[in-house]
């Protein structure tokens, strides 16, 4: 009962202070989570409230997304040593589902609000994924508090530690669940057709392959893809730094710290599909968290190991530019607007090498790779604040109770804002493509290499989705048992 509070409380082995040679800490949490938020689109309609003439604004409502999730964690702290514990969770996720609504239009087409290209629509509303479940990831950390205020009075709590995080599952892939007749829930990216198979007709094909296909045009059967689940992970390797401080001062216990959150890629990740050189970015968000907040112990029955503690923490994020799973990961990624499903080449290539009168030209190297949109889109920088307020109430000698309210707030940012130039490739004017600038004299000089997860029905100006109105209600509890 004199160690400090759960925020920086690190269970021990061989301490001889109080006679306790080994200490062992299993914790079972749950938590829901339920998030709305409105999806916006840079337009130039003329209409009240969007432009009234000459520009445009990211003021039109596309829908109304809502995502619920119902997650289970259970986690195993084991003492090392004095003030030295490692420990384990895997957070389950029971239940993960995610719908856009139809906005509240006064007037207009919804049709219109959601087009790509001329002549066709990205994704029709309602909009539902299927739901999710499985395990997220594996997490392995330590923690070490190199300072505690029960063993020295004069100094504070001040733990430091350290997580890797592995995803265990299939990473997630784009789903509808309500798919077109002939069309399969969660296609590959290659499947362009959304059937279950690798290509589409070889006319729409440049490079062509007529092995895939019979007389008629139609895929062979020997190359039909084995449809897949939506997955559940987000394909990555995380590693997490943390560090919290906190100094008991006779009922209350002020604390502060923060912790940085970095993931790399998994092979079979979306990320994957956007490693070419052209592609600007094609990492996940790092994620920089600062915590403050503040422990009210106001009953504590120390004969008996009983304590009541009240926790009121606020904290504010930082989401770096990265490619990620947006919102409009699922309607985007399982859209059959060609503008999405058809790939685009990795490089381009001069159009006629042997020639040495042959105009500057550069032309698709159709000998390159195919980049596929996967619904992985590139999310602007924003911040995020949460306010959570929780109770901890130890029972007895070796169990503890925890219930806490949460309530989050996204700041407006973009959700499908990539570049179609890539300015750190600008050797070569033949690789350049369309990313070249005239100098007059028939001098061509290349400003870049085009970047070949650029879509313009979604990534060009005046074409760009947003989201703002994020909020995020959440209820969570735990159960601890301590030995």
């Amino acid at each position: 009962m004199l160690e400090p509070g759960d925020v920086t409380d690190v269970i021990d082995a061989f301490d001889d202070d109080n006679g306790d040679p080994f200490d062992i800490q299993v914790t079972l949490g749950f938590e829901y989570l339920s998030k709305r938020a409105r999806i916006m689109r840079e337009s130039a309609i003329y209409a009240p409230g969007l432009t009234t003439g000459g520009y445009t604004s990211k003021l039109l409502e596309v829908g109304k997304y809502v995502e619920t999730t119902s997650r289970l964690t259970p986690r195993l702290d084991i003492g090392l040593y004095k003030d030295l514990a490692i420990y384990t969770r895997i957070p389950i996720v029971l239940s993960n589902s995610r719908r856009i609504d139809e906005p509240d239009l006064a007037e207009g087409d919804v049709a219109a609000v959601i087009g790509g290209a001329p002549g066709e629509t990205l994704f029709t509303l309602p909009f539902e994924a299927p739901d999710r479940s499985g395990v997220e990831y594996v997490a392995v950390g330590l923690d070490l508090a190199i300072f505690n205020q029960a063993r020295d009075r004069t100094k504070p709590t001040w733990v430091f530690g350290a997580e890797a995080r592995i995803s265990a599952g299939e990473p997630m892939h784009a789903c509808n669940v309500n798919p077109a007749s002939g069309e399969v829930e969660c296609a590959h990216e290659g499947d362009i057709n959304r059937n279950g198979s690798q290509e589409t007709d070889p006319a729409d094909d440049p490079a062509g392959l007529p092995n895939l296909f019979d007389e008629d045009g139609r895929p062979l059967e020997s190359d039909a893809i084995e449809e897949r689940s939506a997955g559940i992970t987000r394909g990555t390797i995380g590693l997490e730094i943390h560090t919290v401080m906190s100094k008991r001062l006779k009922y209350i216990e002020p604390y502060g710290g923060f912790n940085a959150l970095f993931e790399f890629q998994q092979g079979e990740s979306g990320l994957d599909m956007a490693n070419a050189d052209g592609v600007l970015v094609n990492h996940p968000p790092i994620v920089g968290t600062v915590l403050v907040g503040m422990m009210i112990h106001p009953w504590e029955n120390r004969e008996k190991f009983g304590r009541l503690t009240f926790d009121m923490r606020f904290e504010g994020e930082y989401h770096s530019e990265g490619r990620d799973y947006g919102e409009l990961f699922d309607a985007l990624g399982s859209s059959n607007a060609p503008s999405l499903r058809h790939p685009k080449w990795e490089r381009y290539e001069h159009a006629c090498p042997d020639d040495d009168n042959c105009e500057i030209k550069s032309v698709v190297d159709q000998g390159s790779a195919k980049n596929y949109f996967t619904g992985m889109a590139v999310i602007e920088p924003y911040g995020s604040y949460r306010a959570s307020t929780s109770v901890t109430w130890r029972a007895a000698e070796y169990v503890k109770l925890n219930f806490g309210l949460g309530l989050r707030f996204d700041q407006a940012h973009g959700i499908s804002h990539d570049q179609p130039c890539n300015p750190d490739f600008q050797e070569d004017v033949y690789e350049s493509g369309p990313c070249h600038s005239e100098l007059g004299g028939g001098t061509i000089s290349a400003t870049g290499v085009p970047n070949p997860a650029y879509r313009p029905s979604i990534n060009a100006i005046g074409r760009r989705f947003s989201v703002d109105e994020s909020i995020t209600y959440e209820i969570f509890a735990n159960g601890i048992v301590m030995f």
